[in-house]
Order: C-alpha cells, then sequence, then structure tokens
C-alpha cells in the first residue's frame, strides 16, 4: 500500500526527474506521429528502412534541442529539421515539404489551442503544474496524440492531393511560398502567445484565436485546392488541343486512303497480274510506312496516354519529327499512373531523350525514330526505349553523358549529363544506353 502511496505521490506532483525521463519516450512518439502525419498529407509510400532512418535523425536532434533550447523555440527548429529530412530522405520537393511541415504544425497548434485552455480551466491547474506534475502532462499527451491521430485517419481517407505541385508556374509557385511563410510567421506568434499568456487568457480569447487559425487554415487549402485545379483544367486543355490536331490529321489521312483506294486495290492487282513481286513488295512498303503512320496517330490518344504533359510531349515531339520528314513507330503499352518514379523527372528525361533522337535520325538519309513503352512484369521494371538511326557511327556510348560533351555543333552537351544526375537521383532508375549498325538505343529501366 506504501509503494502505490509513494507512486501516486511521484506522479500526482511536480516532480522535474520524473518529467525529464517521461520527456524521451514522448518526444520519440510525437516524431511517430508527426512522421505518420506529413506521409499522409503528402500521400506518398515509403519503406521501412526510410521510415526507421527518418525516426533515428529526427529523435537524436528533437532530443538535442530540447536539452539545448528553450521551449517553444526548440520546436521551430524540429520543424525545419523536418522540411531538410522530408527532402533528403523521403525524396519529395522542397516545396511540398514545406507545405506538408507547415499543415503540420497549424494541425499541431490547433488541437494545441482547442484543448490547452479546456484542459487547465477544468482541472484547474496552470502551466506550471502541466509541466512539472507527471499525471497531467501525461493526459495532456494523450489528449494531444488522441486528436491528432483523429486528423490522420481523416487525412488518409481525404488525402489532400499535392502531385500537381511539380506542374505550377514559378510565378504561382512564388504566391504559394509567400502564402507559407505568412502561415509560419502567424503560427509562430500563436505558439509564442499561448506559451506565454496561456493563463492569463480567458477560454474566449483562445477560442477566437483557434477560429482564427482554423479559418487560415481552411482558406489555404481551398486556394490550394483551387490553384491545383486550374493546372488541372489548363493541363487537360493542352491536351485537347493537341488531340484535336492530332484528330485533324488523322481525319485528313483516312480520308485520303479512302480517296485512293480504288487507286491502291487497282496497282496492286496490276502488280498480281503481270506477277511482278519485287515491285509489288515495294509498293507494299511504301504503303505501309503510311499506314503505320495512321498507326502511330491512332496511339496518340489522351485516353491511351493516359497522362496530359506526357501526352502533350509525346504529341509535339511526334509532330516535330513528322515535319523534318522523320518515320517515327510508337507502341504504347504502359499505365502512366502507375509510373514508379516522378512524373516531372521522367518527362524531362523523356524530352531530352527524344530531342537527341530527332536531331540525330534528321541528319541521316534513312530517317527513323523507334519508341517503346511497355511494362516488363517478368524483371519488375517499366521500360522506355528510344532507338534511333544515326550518322557518327564511332559516338562514345559513355563519354557522351560529361558535362560539356555533344556530337552536334552548337550545343552545350548538357542534355545527358542533366539525365544522368536525374538516373543518380533515384535508386531504382537506370539507363542503358548502345548502339548497333543502324541504330542508337537508350533504355530507360524504371524498377519496382
Amino acid at each position: 500500500m506504501e509503494i502505490l502511496n509513494n507512486i501516486w505521490v511521484a506522479i500526482s506532483t511536480p516532480n522535474e526527474a520524473l518529467i525529464n525521463i517521461i520527456a524521451i519516450p514522448a518526444t520519440i512518439a510525437e516524431n511517430i506521429i508527426l512522421m505518420f502525419l506529413f506521409l499522409s498529407i503528402l500521400n506518398i509510400s515509403s519503406t521501412k528502412k526510410q521510415k526507421i532512418t527518418y525516426m533515428i535523425i529526427m529523435s537524436i536532434i528533437s532530443l538535442t534541442t530540447m536539452y539545448i533550447l528553450p521551449s517553444p523555440f526548440n520546436i521551430f527548429i524540429n520543424y525545419f529539421t523536418i522540411v531538410v529530412l522530408q527532402y533528403i530522405i523521403f525524396k519529395t520537393s522542397f516545396l511540398k515539404s514545406v507545405i506538408s511541415s507547415v499543415l503540420c504544425t497549424i494541425i499541431f497548434n490547433l488541437i494545441a489551442i482547442f484543448i490547452l485552455n479546456p484542459f487547465l480551466t477544468i482541472l484547474h491547474i496552470n502551466t506550471d503544474q502541466l509541466n512539472s506534475i507527471l499525471i497531467y502532462r501525461l493526459f495532456y499527451i494523450f489528449i494531444m496524440y488522441l486528436f491528432t491521430g483523429i486528423a490522420i485517419f481523416i487525412l488518409r481517407h481525404k488525402s489532400i492531393k499535392l502531385k500537381l505541385l511539380e506542374e505550377v508556374d514559378s510565378r504561382t509557385k512564388y504566391i504559394i511560398f509567400l502564402n507559407l511563410l505568412l502561415g509560419i510567421l502567424t503560427i509562430i506568434m500563436q505558439s509564442l502567445i499561448l506559451f506565454y499568456y496561456v493563463d492569463t487568457l480567458p477560454i474566449l480569447i483562445t477560442s477566437l484565436s483557434f477560429l482564427s487559425l482554423l479559418t487560415y487554415f481552411s482558406i489555404s487549402i481551398y486556394s490550394l485546392t483551387r490553384i491545383f485545379k486550374l493546372v488541372s483544367t489548363t493541363r487537360k486543355l493542352e491536351s485537347a488541343e493537341a488531340y484535336n490536331h492530332t484528330l485533324r490529321i488523322l481525319h485528313d489521312n483516312v480520308r485520303g486512303f479512302k480517296h485512293d483506294f480504288d487507286n491502291i486495290v487497282t496497282t496492286i492487282g496490276g502488280y498480281i497480274r503481270t506477277e511482278d513481286m519485287e515491285g509489288l513488295k515495294k509498293y507494299y512498303m511504301q504503303l505501309e510506312d503510311d499506314c503505320q503512320r495512321v498507326n502511330n496517330l491512332y496511339i496518340l490518344n489522351p485516353d491511351v496516354v493516359n497522362n496530359n504533359g506526357i501526352y502533350n510531349l509525346l504529341t509535339k515531339k511526334y509532330h516535330e519529327a513528322d515535319s523534318k520528314d522523320i518515320k517515327v513507330n510508337i507502341s504504347f503499352l504502359l499505365d502512366l499512373n502507375t509510373l514508379h518514379m516522378k512524373i516531372y523527372e521522367f518527362a524531362r528525361i523523356l524530352g531530352i531523350l527524344l530531342d537527341n533522337a530527332i536531331e540525330a535520325s534528321s541528319e541521316c538519309e534513312e530517317k527513323i525514330i523507334n519508341i517503346v513503352f511497355r511494362n516488363d512484369v517478368k524483371n519488375s521494371r517499366q521500360l522506355v526505349i528510344v532507338e534511333n538511326t544515326y550518322k557518327n557511327k564511332d559516338i562514345d556510348t559513355e563519354k557522351i553523358f560529361e558535362k560539356g560533351v555533344s556530337g552536334k555543333e552548337n550545343h552545350t552537351g548538357l542534355g545527358l549529363w542533366e539525365v544522368r544526375k536525374l538516373i543518380k537521383k533515384n535508386n531504382n532508375i537506370n539507363l542503358y544506353t548502345s548502339k548497333t549498325e543502324k541504330l542508337f538505343i537508350q533504355q530507360l529501366e524504371i524498377y519496382y
């Protein structure tokens, strides 16, 4: 009985030693909750290794700042660290890392503002007692983490899609950044006021503070949603315009075939009647080229190439090659919604490979580009293969990736150097370069 009484005294009276001990697992638990919070906001998949690495580094930094810097200033350092670790470990863009961290901070502060003053009022305690008496501290932490867990559950089912952030223009990103800066300043002010004056502030004032922060949070989310919707609509309009252009060309080709159909059949009949097989083979090959061109135009369909950005890129490069009399053969058997790399980086790599293929094949007598998109299930990888005819048979397939090296006049040689940089950033991507007597081959391999 005496033991229980001693335990009760220890947890119900000021005890700095116990508070310091419980702060260690509480900090680790908070980092785990914050990690799942921003992963839910970003809606990204992560490996066990990434999570463990993040937890170890973040816990060490959090515990270090907790004993070196006074609260709440150590919190700001921790949130800055979260942004950096998101960018490095989970490979998110810097802007997405900042947005998710700000949203995490807002959610945590909303919960703190919502429960702290009522908590103190109901239990008739002050902040000193809250920070020094273990039972109050544990109860408060439990309520905080419970509400945060509910927020994570909601976000996982109604996740905020930040995918389109990579596609917004620089001016829009600048506006978003200013909005985030204002949000950070607001959060800092609210945190300082809450920390230093919560004992003297009535519930009405803290309630108004909660409502003002909630209003800012709601308006920010609404603004981001509208921006993403605008970006999505713009992409769809660009795709529709490109598709209409493709349909016009396809319609003209079909009309041409229909108009010439009788002449085509008559010509084939002439070769057959005279048993001129060599002439028929030559004629068929020329006819096959026109048929392939029509097939390519059928493939250049936003329902087949199911990403607006990649569809626009492919359409633009196809028409560019076609204007230079380059024969382009396209095979598209890949669902871009399941692409295992950032679409922004994929578009950059694909654009550079296609530009090089168009440039190289345009110098040849036989101008050919073959483009293949397919899923290699057996080897757990997605493949993009770009083949093109080329003139310089002595080209070094390793040296072309060096900075400043180019086989073309008046070119900086930065294209493939940038591609190699992007490849090195991702541990599941490889670019295999080879050549035959006729074709130069670039095979992009995306493993999953």
